[in-house]
């Protein structure tokens, strides 16, 4: 079975995930073949407009696979863990290259983030020309329940957020839904998850002759769901403006700690946040600081290097195998308090691993 089905229909390239036992979850074979599609559609003057679906209706995608990184992770320990593993440099290359495809691409993409969309699934979502939740759909960048931090760009994107809504989403990996999606400028349209076969049958019927972004907007607008639900992000702000001003990690647990006491919604984050990697907590902080006004390659930049540092780093595979592997959910942490981390230790998640004119993406804008 192909873990990637496509289809042309007229003007329309059809992209599938096609894992729904994993949740689709990204492996590498996946984003391998995403890529050389979109390559191929690029150049393909009948295709106007590419729409990316997950199968089945659980989820768009929950993620990368993380099972296969720690793999590699293992491998290269028992060689010489002072070298970057080269299944997760591999990966993390072709997965951002693919971000940044979308990001950038000369024709329309349509995603359909229906139900789980988190990780490595937001990564392809955010950078697409009209992004498309649902009722059912559940965003998360999750990423210091495992010792990672946001990454596919989500130093760009989370920084983009009004007020501190990226912050905040980004150290507690708290769960939104569409209407949140919507509200914080993640996605651009929430429709109904029944719609999407009509949707895909209206997109077929697109005229090339005429504007096609024109009439991409007039066919989803026309699909829109009418009551949309009450985003909480959007009825939290106040709380949210409480990190406005924070202005160090420390801080930033004592404020979510005092705010959790009487809010419901910002209890779920902390409840994430508290149980989740000191290191990562730190390292999200300084990440989203750093790349503040920032261009979108200079996220993709620095979020390589750090990515692969996080694979030398002990938080990652741990949190991987207590999540996933032995799924005890008791990951022991290094350090194990927010207290404990030094300066020097975070400045090692920072080190570079490539010189300028050595980086695999020295050529997306000036390092």
């Amino acid at each position: 079975m192909s873990l990637i089905t496509s289809e042309i229909i007229n003007n329309l390239g059809i992209i599938t995930l096609n894992a729904e036992r994993s949740l689709n979850a990204l492996s590498q074979p996946m984003v391998d073949q995403i890529q050389v599609l979109l390559d191929q559609w690029r150049s393909n003057d009948t295709i106007h407009c590419v729409f990316l679906q997950g199968s089945g209706e659980k989820a768009f995608c929950a993620g990368g696979d993380i099972r296969e990184m720690r793999q590699g992770i293992e491998e290269q320990a028992a060689i010489d863990p002072t070298q970057i593993p080269q299944k997760c440099k591999t990966f993390f290359i072709a997965e951002y290259t693919l971000d940044y495809t979308i990001h950038t691409y000369s024709k329309p993409i349509v995603v359909w983030g229906d139900g789980i969309v988190m990780g490595g699934g937001l990564g392809l979502l955010a950078g697409a020309s009209h992004r498309i939740v649902t009722e059912r759909s559940l965003l998360a960048m999750p990423e210091i329940s495992i010792g990672l931090y946001p990454d596919v760009g989500a130093s760009f994107f989370l920084n983009q957020m009004p007020s501190a809504y990226g912050l905040f989403l980004g150290m507690t990996g708290a769960r939104i839904n569409g209407a949140d999606a919507h509200y914080l400028g993640l996605a651009d349209y929430v429709l109904p998850s029944f719609v999407k076969q009509q949707l895909i049958e209206k997109l077929t019927q697109l005229d090339p002759k005429l504007d096609i972004n024109k009439q991409l907007k007039e066919s989803l607008t026309a699909f829109e769901l009418k009551d949309k639900t009450t985003s909480q992000a959007e009825a939290n702000r106040l709380a949210i403006e409480s990190f406005e001003q924070v202005s160090d990690v420390l801080t930033f647990q004592e404020t979510i700690e005092k705010l959790a006491k009487n809010n419901a919604w910002i209890d779920a984050g902390y409840q994430i946040f508290k149980s989740g990697s000191p290191s990562s907590a730190a390292v999200i902080f300084r990440q989203l600081q750093l790349n503040k006004g920032k261009s979108l390659a200079f996220a993709f930049q620095t979020e390589l290097n750090l990515s692969c540092q996080c694979a030398m780093h002990p938080d990652f595979p741990e949190g991987v195998r207590a999540l996933l592997i032995d799924k005890d959910k008791n990951p022991q942490w290094t350090p194990a308090l927010l207290e404990e981390i030094s300066q020097e230790w975070i400045d090692g998640y920072f080190y570079p691993l490539w010189t300028a004119d050595q980086h695999p993406f020295k050529d997306w804008d000036k390092i």
